[in-house]
């Protein structure tokens, strides 16, 4: 009979809140931001406050790992699930800021009411209220007498019933008495077993992921550093998202401010640009390919838990140094030099704005690619070729949108077997043939979606080869895209719904242009063959109606540049099939044009 993997056991919440403080159990100092809003803390209070189940705190101790003298350790326990739950109890009880998703630090004060036992979200009605304890924490301080306390509320409110308010108020100090169910999962289990279970625990609530295991992991190693790891990851996927959160960790995190990891991302503080902004996920995700050859990030939870693949056995040596290498590839992801080159890569490749990138994963292996060829000594112009090039392939080709996970692995061991180069020649030729070019590229243009990743390659070539605005004279795609311009219709909108064509009919992004405001409103609801023969009579006479354009050769080259079909001049919604299909096949070969000349 096989033996049970886990034990249960009913520390008190206070008990519970002690092993976190103590770093029995493994909370990184820097929570993952808190995505519970205040009414989910006050209910959480208000279920156990009631003796209603709470669901159990899930806990996993760290292998043993045998040290170099042939001894073992014993590893700290490892928060599973319930992450959201403690937090959420740190703040209520214990008065501790939170995090939010906008990385900002905020305090969550929960108020009570002792005369009718009710716990609400504090606000500044409450607070007035000489009824309500304001924020319960304060019953919490250790410098507060729960005798002199309850004493004062009942004097401030004059209560006719005393015993019953003391009952209450008592009741509500003894949440800390309250037992809460923690599974413990045993240490001998198999990483790919744990992993799995805290994927699964999640799936149906907070959304986490591996890489939410691989930082409660690097967190819980201190011996190797993994705290202050930790942070660098944490703080800068927050800084590059708020570059107002550097302040807060020069003042308030002191031993960090000392680092090398501080030095290597201070200049975060006055950076604005938004075209990649990583995640914890993604940092990980990146240095771990580049730094260890694989892709799958089980693999590192397992290599930072000291494990030989060969002998199943958990070894210090293997925890340190995977340590180590983790470390360098944090550090070389986070290099100022490192990632501003490689954005400029990105944006020479036409892709200039944040909202044309639609594969973080096809970003992040792009980045590999840089680091990597950036540590091969390669010249800086072959390092900027073949990083626009992979990148645009992957997002061609939909390369990681599916089991990425297995994409990386398998890109960056055949990278490591040959080169970039010849992995990028050999994609190339299974995933990029005449057939690709002439049928897959075209068919996957007969979308609705605006937002599809080979309507932003077009952008990004329309930008690459300098092209106007639909019907513009000065203004480009670019200028178009930067200042927050907007997608029109060839054929208006209004006027095929007159004709009867629903959304996902006339919203083709086949028939999608950037084009200027002003010239738009002028198109109105016209038909092409209404609207462009104005245009080529403006040509004649000069009377400019739409945009500038007063040459037939300059409204030629404009209209071939949008891939604008020439028998656009005599159609109208009779046509429009007709048109869809003959400008898919130009907007594919610009396309093709485009990652040739990368």
């Amino acid at each position: 009979m096989e033996m049970q993997k886990y034990n249960l056991q009913q520390p008190q919440i206070g008990t519970l809140l002690a092993w976190i403080d103590s770093g029995e159990i493994a909370i990184p100092e820097i929570q993952r931001p808190f995505v519970w809003d205040s009414t989910k803390v006050r209910n959480l209070l208000d279920s156990i406050y009631k003796g209603f189940p709470i669901g159990y705190i899930i806990t996993w101790r760290n292998p043993k790992v045998r040290l170099k003298d042939g001894t073992t350790s014993e590893g700290k326990k490892v928060l599973i699930d319930g992450q959201q739950r403690i937090t959420a109890l740190t703040a209520a009880l214990k008065g501790q800021e939170v995090v939010t998703k906008e990385f900002k630090k905020v305090r969550i004060k929960i108020a009570f009411n002792p005369l009718e036992e009710r716990f609400e979200v504090l606000t500044p009605v409450i607070d007035k209220e000489p009824t309500w304890i304001s924020d319960i924490s304060t019953l919490f301080s250790s410098s507060v007498n729960q005798y002199v306390f309850i004493n004062d509320y009942i004097q401030n409110n004059n209560i006719t019933e005393p015993d019953k308010v003391a009952a209450n108020i008592g009741k509500l100090a003894s949440l800390v008495s309250m037992t809460i169910g923690m599974i413990d999962l045993a240490p001998d289990l198999d990483i790919e077993t744990v992993t799995e279970i805290f994927i699964r625990i999640n799936s149906a609530g907070v959304e986490l992921s591996q890489a939410d295991f691989v930082m409660s992991k690097i967190a819980a190693s201190e011996e190797y550093g993994g705290q202050l790891l930790r942070k660098a990851i944490d703080y800068f996927s927050h800084l590059a998202v708020a570059p107002e959160f550097y302040p807060f960790i020069k003042e308030n995190d002191k031993e960090f401010v000392g680092t090398d990891f501080f030095k290597h991302m201070e200049w975060l503080r006055t950076e604005n640009e938004d075209l990649y902004d990583p995640t914890y996920t993604d940092v990980l995700r990146v240095a771990f390919t580049k730094e260890f050859q694989r892709g799958k990030l089980a693999d590192l939870v397992a290599l930072l838990s000291g494990r030989n693949f060969e002998t199943r056995k958990f070894e210090a040596q293997i925890a340190e140094t995977s340590f180590a290498k983790l470390r360098k590839g944090v550090v070389d992801f986070i290099n100022e030099t490192s990632f501003k080159r490689f954005l400029m890569s990105i944006r020479s490749a036409g892709f200039i704005t944040a909202s044309m990138i639609r594969s973080q994963n096809a970003i992040n292996f792009a980045y590999i690619v840089y680091l990597t060829l950036k540590e091969q000594g390669e010249k800086p112009e072959k390092i900027e070729h073949l990083v626009r090039r992979w990148y645009v392939m992957s997002v061609l080709t939909g390369r990681y949108s599916g089991s990425p996970e297995s994409r990386f692995d398998l890109d960056i061991r055949r990278i490591g077997e040959t080169s970039v180069e010849q992995r990028l020649l050999d994609i190339e030729s299974g995933e990029l043939s005449d057939a690709f070019w002439d049928a897959s590229l075209i068919q996957s243009m007969n979308t609705s979606v605006a937002s599809s990743p080979i309507f932003k390659v077009y952008l990004a070539a329309q930008v690459k080869f300098g092209d106007k605005g639909f019907l513009s004279r000065d203004i480009t795609v670019q200028d178009l895209l930067m200042f927050r311009g907007d997608v029109h219709h060839v054929f208006p909108k209004n006027y095929m719904k007159k004709q009867g064509l629903n959304r996902s009919k006339y919203n083709q992004i086949a028939n999608y242009v950037y084009m200027q405001q002003d010239i738009n409103i002028q198109v109105s609801n016209r038909p092409p063959a209404i609207y462009f023969n104005e245009v080529k009579q403006q040509c004649v006479d000069g009377e400019t109606k739409y945009g500038g354009i007063t040459s037939e050769s300059e409204l030629r080259e404009n209209l071939e540049r949008n891939c604008i079909p020439d028998m656009t001049f005599d159609m109208d919604a009779v046509n429009y099939q007709e048109f869809l299909e003959q400008r898919r096949r130009l907007m594919a070969k610009k396309i093709k044009n485009y990652y040739e000349a990368l």
